[in-house]
């Protein structure tokens, strides 16, 4: 009964993440290709539509804990990564279109992808809340790797632009994943003193920063092409974050590395799949007209 709880919560949480994911690009898409100005987010938490598609993914998070209470890490987060195979119905749907078997393939590649690289070797714990002096080279590897991005997105457009700012918002997210986990864990053990450490201020600005480069890709173009690259690269990055800052151990023998770089491999070519399927295609074509402001 618990695996029976645990499969069905992660999935639901994988949909809800996707119909969150479709409801804020549709409404990011209206307001057209405005590229990392602060002023695309002010826009949209002013759109109740948007602010609903930011609580649906909320809640996904709230059903993913209940999936953790019930199955384990290796159960529930490839389930989870399932998300991108419940967005390519809802996008086909909206756009009134049917799915090719590319289209499908492609969905597939990534999901299987995905659940392979975190399935075949979850991290084991590491440190708790680990000093500032670890986080300073993931800090700056990050910081050039989004800027680095964001000046490659900025010179380019279509589905480039859309790769590049998915690819710095993916990276973004992952250090989401960890700074919330030294924060949480801190929490744990000082309590509200948190509030007096670096941690949940880094992670408030991490999350602004995140969400500027995610809805960017989601107003820059094709939710069916940001979504896979996001998915794709916030647990790589968290996983190496984990590796790096938290001392978890990682693949434990070459087979096992063999295989997460296998599953990485194999999101990488779903994306490929999919930069050119119909529904890429579509929804780069179909742009709506930005709406008109007052």
């Amino acid at each position: 009964m618990d695996t029976a709880i645990a499969v069905v919560a992660a999935l639901t949480a994988g949909f809800c993440f996707a119909a969150g994911s479709v409801v804020q690009q549709g409404v990011a898409r209206q307001s057209g290709d405005e590229a990392l100005r602060i002023r695309l987010l002010w826009d949209l938490v002013r759109q109740p539509r948007w602010v609903g598609g930011v609580a649906l993914e909320a809640f996904s998070f709230v059903i993913l804990g209940v999936a953790l209470v019930f199955g384990p890490l290796t159960l529930v987060l490839p389930l989870a990564a399932t998300d991108v195979l419940f967005a390519l119905p809802l996008i086909a749907r909206r756009q009134r279109r049917r799915l090719t078997r590319q289209d499908m393939l492609g969905a597939l590649t990534v999901a299987a992808g995905i659940a392979i690289f975190l399935a075949v070797s979850p991290p084991t714990s590491g440190a708790s809340a680990p000093p500032i002096g670890r986080w300073i080279p993931v800090f700056l590897a990050l910081g050039i790797l989004v800027a680095l991005a964001a000046v490659a997105a900025l010179r380019v457009r279509g589905k480039p632009r859309v790769i590049w700012l998915a690819a710095a918002a993916g990276a973004l997210y992952g250090l989401l994943d960890a700074l919330t986990k030294s924060t949480v864990d801190l929490f744990s053990s000082v309590g509200w003193a948190t509030l007096v450490h670096w941690e949940p201020y880094a992670l408030a600005a991490t999350g602004v920063v995140g969400a500027l480069f995610g809805q960017s890709a989601f107003g820059a173009g094709a939710l069916s092409l940001s979504l896979p690259v996001i998915d794709t690269l916030e647990p790589v990055c968290a996983v190496v974050i984990g590796a790096t800052v938290f001392g978890e151990r990682l693949a434990s023998s070459p087979l096992q590395l063999a295989f997460q770089l296998a599953g990485g491999a194999a999101a990488v070519a779903g994306i490929a799949l999919l930069s050119r399927s119909t529904i890429v295609e579509a929804e780069t074509r179909d742009a709506p007209e930005p709406a008109q402001r007052a």
